[in-house]
């Protein structure tokens, strides 16, 4: 009986890992699995760890103590993974719930082997991951209905204060795109957006409960979604008068699995906009738009000259030169400005003029305050060390998209003397095209004698040792690459980070 419970105890003990996994995971169901897969394909020694510590769990039932050296095998395994992490457990009432569902789930399995069959205590460390996968699928449905009294709540406040409201969506681009039309939009309203990355009903909720005053004219909500039905249900809640589509791309393929399936999830934002804003660059988002036209009023965006499109925003002249002027398109009518250095793609601002336009921005207001519209955290933030070093910060989100144009800017700043030296664990849930996009990025990013890539961790090491081998250097960490590129980098160089996953990856 005591080896029961000291493998009972043990593996309880394992369990904060995989809790700190969840919460970082953001609770959805399965994503435990899908991390431990993530670091089996990593690191296929992995599999055989894992594999031991099945055969030595299993061998307690004819050598009892093989459960508690089982147990202690476990709280290591994966191998590499931190226990605690740069980021450690927050005990919120979210997390208290789950782990009292998986203690229960935990007692009970230990009640039964303990009467039934005490030579199984070995099966403990072997169910943690499915138990805790059980506690997290028992609780989604639940956390999802205790969310709803918040949800009417914000319901209610938007009814009360009743600001027009501007929903933003897409693959990419949904933040840098949301704060620069606020920016905008507060040159003739008082405009409220949804902060950070709180796209789902809860952030979204909590914006509106928290923040929306008497007096707000416009709430611009940032919309997410893993899947079919997320969007349709957050417009339920905060009905928008105009809708954008930043752009339709790989970010959700994991999840998602087809390109079909994206379009139909982001396009669940368009039916109760009575206007909608749509970057005609991506295909199908072009289709939607002529076919929309007829019952909505539809602002088309590109970030191609010559497109007709009612807004055009296209790059300088000249890439070389820091702050260049780029043109603006608006209904056939062409203006200069200078955007800021830290402004990202050119379709993200020209959406943003596509939504001020929507709820009545004058032209003139719009082209005046574009020369100051904020850069994104996080997002191609350049900023120069005092040695004069040149270091970029795109860690937030990575996407295809972006880390090309964050390259660009990165070997702009170097000019034609300086270095860049990429820093990057590449990109993740980009689903059957994760190994293609992150060898195209690699190839980028070592192609030339001024380049050099560094690799961090092992998720996507062998897709990003496509790059050219004489330039590419693989770290276990993001702070070796970082003391090893800052170190060798001289005045004019460049140093880009380029993602920056989680700890729990691999």
């Amino acid at each position: 009986m005591w080896i029961v419970l000291v493998t009972s105890a043990l593996t309880l003990v394992s369990y904060y890992r995989w809790l700190r996994v969840a919460q970082r995971e953001h609770y959805e169901p399965t994503r435990l699995f899908a991390i431990e897969w993530i670091w089996i394909k990593a690191r296929p020694v992995e599999a055989i760890l894992l594999g031991a510590v099945v055969v030595v769990c299993l061998a307690s039932f004819v050598l009892p103590y093989g459960a508690i050296v089982g147990a202690l095998l476990f709280l290591g395994w994966p191998v590499g993974m931190s226990f605690t992490g740069a980021k450690r457990l927050v005990w919120t009432d979210r997390v208290k719930r789950l782990a009292g569902v998986l203690f229960v789930l935990h007692a009970v399995v230990t009640v039964v082997i303990a009467l039934v069959a005490p030579v199984a205590a070995g099966l403990l460390p072997i169910l943690a991951v499915p138990l805790a996968e059980a506690a997290l699928a028992i609780m989604w449905p639940i956390e999802k209905a205790m969310a709803k009294k918040w949800q009417v709540q914000a319901a209610a406040t938007i009814r009360k204060v009743d600001p027009r409201i501007v929903a933003i969506t897409g693959s990419y681009g949904k933040t840098s795109t949301k704060n620069y039309a606020t920016h905008l939009m507060q040159g003739r309203w008082s405009t409220l957006a949804s902060p950070a990355s709180f796209n789902n009903a809860m952030g979204l909720s909590r914006a509106v409960n928290d923040r929306l005053q008497p007096g707000t004219d416009i709430f611009v909500a940032e919309m997410g979604t893993y899947g079919p039905g997320e969007i349709a249900e957050l417009t339920e809640i905060f009905p928008p008068e105009v809708a954008a589509i930043t752009t339709i791309g790989e970010a959700h393929l994991e999840r998602m699995k087809s390109r079909e399936t994206i379009v139909k999830a982001k396009s669940e934002i368009l039916p109760k906009a009575s206007t909608v804003v749509l970057n005609i660059d991506v295909p199908e988002l072009a289709l939607i738009a002529e076919n929309l036209r007829a019952s909505k009023r539809v602002i088309a965006c590109s970030a191609i000259p010559g497109t007709a499109a009612e807004v055009i925003v296209a790059d300088g002249t000249d890439p070389t030169v820091s702050g260049s002027a780029s043109t603006i398109t608006i209904n056939n009518e062409t203006y200069a400005v200078e955007l800021p250095d830290e402004v990202g793609h050119p379709i993200n601002v020209a959406i943003a003029v596509g939504l001020a336009l929507a709820v009545e921005v004058p032209i003139e207001t719009i082209t005046q305050r574009l020369a100051s519209i904020p850069g994104t955290p996080h997002r191609a933030e350049a900023n120069k060390t005092p040695g004069g070093v040149w270091v970029v910060d795109d860690t937030f989100n990575s996407n295809p998209t972006g880390a090309a144009a964050a390259l660009a800017k990165a070997k702009r700043l170097a000019g034609e003397s300086g270095t860049v030296w990429t820093i990057t664990p590449g990109m993740v849930e980009l689903g059957t095209e994760q190994a293609a996009r992150n060898v195209e990025f690699a190839q980028a990013a070592t192609a030339s004698d001024k380049m050099r890539l560094c690799i961090v961790g092992r998720t996507n090491r062998k897709a990003l040792r496509a790059g050219e081998p004489a330039r590419t250097i693989a770290f276990e960490s993001r702070k070796a690459a970082a003391d090893h590129a800052l170190t060798a980098a001289k005045e004019g160089d460049v140093v880009l980070y380029e993602n920056d996953l989680p700890d729990h990856y691999a």
